[in-house]
């Protein structure tokens, strides 16, 4: 089955903070993750730069990392995310916000943008998880439940759905949501990246 481009958020079977994200596509897939201190670029892969001029939507951030806080998400509304937290806006709000202005994506499958955020803490109280999806037709926020982890898609369920998440590292976890568990039921996967926090949040990606 295809869904498109996937995101999961929330706590490892570790209890692991984690952030993870796949590229699927049918239309560009010469595409990569490049790995960099505290973000994830997906872009296209060496000699298919001229891509992104058929398509402005297949290069951006996927991962920032902004202090104990991880956003992951499929567009450019990864950094808009993170300038609102680092302006001091809370995650829930900058999140439904940088979906809200920006809306879906304007190409012939209206792709709704997907993003999620995750505040790591050492107590359950400080921990905060959201996960959210804006289409042609609504704007969705949810929290995600503490010890949980839960995963969206842009073109499955426009709900997201739990799921267990196995990752005990970044690297583990990069390779968990390419093709195992769950999301190896999915089809066209084309490059993965993951962000794990143990006492500060660590980066990885998978390029088959």
């Amino acid at each position: 089955m295809y869904v498109g481009r996937i995101l999961s958020v929330g706590m490892t079977s570790e209890r692991k903070a984690f952030v993870a994200y796949r590229v699927s596509s049918r239309s560009f897939p010469n595409r990569q993750c490049l790995k960099h201190e505290k973000r994830v670029a997906v872009v296209p892969i060496e000699g298919h730069e001229r891509d992104i001029f058929e398509n402005t939507y297949i290069s951006y951030n996927s991962i920032i990392i902004e202090d104990d806080i991880a956003i992951v998400s499929n567009g450019s509304q990864t950094d808009v995310i993170a300038d609102k937290i680092a302006l001091g806006m809370n995650i829930k709000d900058a999140l439904a916000y940088s979906l809200l202005t920006m809306d879906y994506e304007k190409d012939d499958y209206h792709t709704p943008r997907i993003a999620g955020v995750v505040k790591s803490a050492e107590i359950e109280e400080d921990y905060e998880c959201y996960i959210g999806i804006v289409s042609d037709s609504k704007l969705l926020v949810e929290k995600v439940p503490y010890a949980k982890a839960a995963f969206i898609s842009t073109y499955g369920n426009q709900v997201y759905d739990l799921v267990d998440f196995d990752g005990e590292n970044p690297k583990e976890a990069a390779k968990f949501i390419f093709d195992r568990g769950t999301f190896a039921n999915y089809e066209k996967p084309v490059t993965s990246c993951a962000a794990v926090f143990d006492g500060q949040w660590n980066i990885d990606i998978y390029n088959p």
